[in-house]
């Protein structure tokens, strides 16, 4: 019932996709929060429930295992960018899905097609959808790769395999040969902690976003992990972006959005 509230509102849809990256870890402080918007909302759930969806107003979540942080997103700052700049229609929302969920990859059986994550994704989507016929599916933005490259050593044959084959089956399923895609870099300390490992996983996501088409990849130059940016921040993680800089990984995937719908 709570899902048909909604069906009268026309959204703007953006997937939020991956691991815990995407989930959201991103501890610290920083400047012009994210405030809650009535105009950006969540279809959010329980992912080991399955199709357990309900609708949120867009925010940072409190992360009650670290000692009640608030925790940012980057999908956030990119729906921020998205209505700053004009993008969302006054008679329109927009709609984020929320499908990151921390340690998951793809040799772990989580996001190849028909594995949970991805059928869960893709239920999402199709609910969201569903909902209104004027709804319009915007992007896909992905941040995923830590769990195969530190646990099973994926190399960049397989981990393109991987990923190409995703984005390939999520736009052919959806009937949507040109939906943007947008992945992104680990964090600058992690990845020189690692380096051996992760290389050929970063080589293998770039790979795909030059050969998927209407795709991109983010680069995280500069950015902080929470190990480096401990001003009000007792998470000492290095692979996880700090507060700060997921922000600015938002702005950096709203950027490379720009750019698609610019160039094709």
């Amino acid at each position: 019932m709570f899902l048909k509230d909604f069906s009268k509102e026309k959204f703007d849809i953006i997937v939020q996709a991956g691991q815990s990256n995407s989930d959201g870890y991103a501890f610290g402080d920083v400047e012009n929060a994210f405030k809650p918007d009535n105009r950006v909302w969540y279809l959010t759930g329980d992912w080991q429930v399955p199709d357990n969806f309900h609708f949120e107003p867009a925010k940072e979540y409190i992360h009650f295992h670290y000692d009640n942080l608030i925790c940012g997103n980057f999908s956030l700052a990119f729906a921020r960018r998205y209505i700053e700049e004009g993008r969302l229609e006054p008679d329109r929302k927009l709609l984020i899905l929320r499908n990151g969920v921390g340690g998951t990859g793809f040799l772990d059986n989580y996001w190849k097609p028909g594995d949970r994550l991805y059928v869960r994704m893709m239920n999402m989507i199709q609910t969201a959808l569903e909902l209104n016929p004027e709804n319009r599916l915007k992007a896909l933005l992905w941040h995923q790769g830590e769990t195969d490259a530190l646990f099973f050593q994926a190399s960049y044959d397989v981990h393109y395999k991987n990923l190409m084959d995703f984005v390939r089956t999520v736009r052919s399923t959806l009937g949507m040969p040109e939906l943007p895609f947008i992945a992104g870099d680990f964090t600058e300390q992690w990845s020189e902690e690692h380096k051996d490992i992760v290389v050929p996983v970063v080589q293998a996501i770039r790979s795909v976003c030059r050969d998927a088409g209407i795709a991109a990849f983010v680069e995280s130059t500069g950015l902080l992990s929470n190990a480096q940016d401990t001003v009000n921040n007792p998470n000492t993680d290095s692979i996880h972006f700090c507060r700060r800089a997921i922000y600015e990984l938002g702005n950096r995937y709203y950027d490379a959005y720009v750019q698609l719908m610019t160039t094709g």
